[in-house]
């Protein structure tokens, strides 16, 4: 509390300010032309409704935009000049022009080996489907996998980060949606405060939203002074837009172009478990090596040039791998909000229809869509053993009680759900098979889904992929399996839910 009041108090306050003014501005603006201007309701009904029409025939999730269209309908004026507003800020919002060039720009780095899709193509037909999508439309190469290692909880992971950051001889690249004072960060501060000093580039990006409560709003310029280049993605404004709703939620760590850390932790005590806030935090860490960390290094520069152009060309950052033992395939991927593709529900979708045996999932927060849904039960009522791990103990109530609203629909589906039981699961991870799996930051919700950027890796036909299984059969044995009577609730409960699954795209 005390750290909430002198990093974010004074913000708070401003930003809840300007807002307020705003709102009340637009009101007595609405207000003032439905009383002087009568046609202009009817106009504003009358385009409320092709909003809603075309909102209707383009959508690509429709379960998220239905929250829209419901408060177009109910409240014609209002909805609609709402929607517009926001609908324009989106379009004309600096940040967001100059994330949609760099992403434009940096599309030239991302070149496939066509020999690479050829074996695929050979040795893989029945999932080749899964390499052309990534690949061909959403736009990220696939490699060999040349090294990657996957480390079931943060701490495991985290002195891994830890050995290889020292090691580090010319850059370090951070980008996290929450940075957090504390042993974790302090650690590696203490690192890249030494690096600097032997002549290493550190660049650090964090989400400004993300880590809105936890450090000083100067806290880039203290990174700045230390000889860290720093930017605090997408800061919050007191002016309302829609893009402030699009957040940076990736994970990533490269240095060298050597290697590059991702999966579910960010850089504070509670995913190294030197704090618990839930019960014991569940989480994951994935290290790739070899050609593969150039994907990473790309990502990274994209948004570090989106908001403080500096490379003209990344190539300086490229680093020339060993050749290692092939294991399989992999793929890092990224997800944007800016473009058309929904590339990483289209990788968990591919995942699912593939699935012969099996698939696991293991998430945070379970708010999805009717596709998703669908797709689910019907992977389970093709034979497959479909299960999912949630939480046992929630870090966001509300968000819990929505993921619970989904429980008894799929198992009717004959989906299987797990909980938990020691804490809070934080990893995002879908393993099918044994021969495929896709480690990342992406929740099955609508915000990663929709909303934020997010990373991710899959990987397949890796020996390695046995141990993503097995740890997700590991949170299994701790937890327990959801039974139908725990689902059996009362109508005010299942009217709260439909309640909360009408707002979930906001949570």
């Amino acid at each position: 509390m005390k750290r909430f009041f002198s990093n974010s108090f004074g913000r708070i306050l401003i930003i809840l300010l300007a807002v307020l003014v705003q709102l009340t501005f637009h009101l007595a603006v609405i207000r003032w032309l439905r009383d002087k201007y009568e046609w202009i309701e009817t106009i504003l009904h009358v385009l409320g409704a092709f909003i809603t029409l075309g909102i209707l025939k383009n959508s690509r999730h429709l379960s998220s935009d239905i929250l829209w269209i419901l408060l177009i309908n109910a409240l014609p004026i209002a909805g609609t000049i709402l929607y517009l507003f926001l609908g324009a800020n989106l379009f004309v919002s600096s940040t967001y022009k100059k994330i949609k060039e760099s992403e434009s720009d940096s599309r030239r780095y991302y070149r496939q080996d066509e020999r690479i899709m050829q074996t695929l193509k050979k040795e893989a037909p029945e999932n080749y489907g899964q390499f052309e999508y990534i690949s061909r439309f959403a736009g990220y190469p696939v490699y060999k996998n040349t090294g990657f290692d996957y480390y079931p909880s943060g701490q495991d992971g985290y002195e891994i980060m830890l050995e290889e950051l020292r090691k580090a001889q010319k850059f370090i690249f951070l980008e996290y949606f929450i940075i957090e004072k504390g042993t974790m960060w302090d650690q590696i501060l203490e690192i890249l405060e030494d690096k600097v000093k032997h002549g290493v580039e550190v660049r650090v990006i964090y989400d400004d939203l993300g880590s809105f409560f936890v450090l000083p709003s100067d806290y880039a310029d203290q990174l700045e002074a230390k000889g860290i280049r720093c930017i605090p993605f997408n800061r919050i404004s007191p002016i309302l837009n829609i893009i402030i709703n699009h957040r940076d939620h990736r994970k990533i760590m490269v240095i060298d172009g050597k290697v590059a850390f991702s999966g579910g932790i960010n850089l504070a005590d509670e995913y190294i478990n030197v704090r618990e806030k839930y019960g014991k935090w569940k989480d994951n860490v994935i290290r790739i090596t070899g050609e593969a960390v150039w994907s990473y290094t790309v990502m990274f520069l994209t948004h570090w040039n989106a908001l403080r152009k500096t490379e003209r060309t990344f190539l300086s950052y490229r680093n020339q791998p060993k050749r290692g033992k092939n294991d399989g395939f992999i793929a890092p991927y990224g997800e944007t909000p800016l473009d058309n593709e929904i590339c990483a529900q289209n990788i968990y979708m591919n995942i699912l229809n593939e699935a012969g045996s099996y698939c696991y999932i293991c998430t945070p927060y379970l708010i999805i869509d009717t596709e998703l849904i669908n797709a689910l039960i019907l992977t389970a009522k093709k034979g497959v053993d479909v299960r999912i791990v949630t939480p046992g103990i929630p870090d966001k109530k509300i968000v819990f009680q929505v993921t619970r609203s989904f429980y008894s629909q799929l198992m009717e589906g004959g989906v299987k759900i797990y909980e938990y039981d020691p804490g809070f699961v934080h990893a995002k991870v879908m393993v099918s098979d044994d021969c495929s799996a896709t480690v990342g930051t992406v929740n099955f919700d609508y915000r990663s889904l929709y909303l934020h950027f997010e990373n991710g890796t899959y990987l397949y036909r890796s020996e390695k992929i046995a141990e993503i299984r097995d740890d997700l059969l590991s949170m299994m044995e701790d937890g327990h399996e959801v039974t139908p009577e725990e689902c059996r609730h009362g109508l005010l409960r299942e009217l709260f839910w439909a309640v909360l699954r009408t707002v979930a795209p906001l949570m």
